[in-house]
């Protein structure tokens, strides 16, 4: 099993970045897909998840109505497009792997069993 991230960079206040979470070695199926963040000095913070089967989702409030997530199972990819960045958005992103029980609302790193490196988003001037 194996998770990789894609599509971090450095981007203004008020653009948009879209992220890639590649699954391999295994297939999609139905699974749940976190996405996390870890800024420095903070706590891991989950703020998306998508049920890789039904598609259902779920968002942190600090996230709701400027990130979507969503999956093309048929590339084993995970997306999350993110719109309206803010400088509090800057993080390192990972996604991560669970059984579709814990993709909730509240969305917990515990259950995850299996993560990607994080790829860096920089929201700046």
């Amino acid at each position: 099993v194996q998770l990789v991230e894609s599509g971090g960079g450095l981007v203004q206040p008020g653009e948009s970045l879209r992220l890639s979470c590649a699954a391999s070695g295994f297939s999609l199926g139905y699974f749940a897909i976190g996405w996390f963040r870890q800024a420095p000095g903070k706590e891991r913070e989950g703020i998306s998840c998508i049920r890789t089967g039904d598609g259902v989702t779920s968002y942190a409030d600090s996230v709701k109505g400027r990130f979507a997530i969503s999956r093309d199972n048929a590339k084993s990819t995970v997306y999350l497009q993110m719109n309206s960045l803010k400088p509090e958005d800057t993080a390192i992103y990972y996604c991560a792997l669970a059984s579709p029980q814990y993709c909730t609302e509240n969305l917990f790193p515990d259950p995850y069993n299996y993560w990607g490196q994080g790829t860096q988003v920089t929201v700046s001037f």
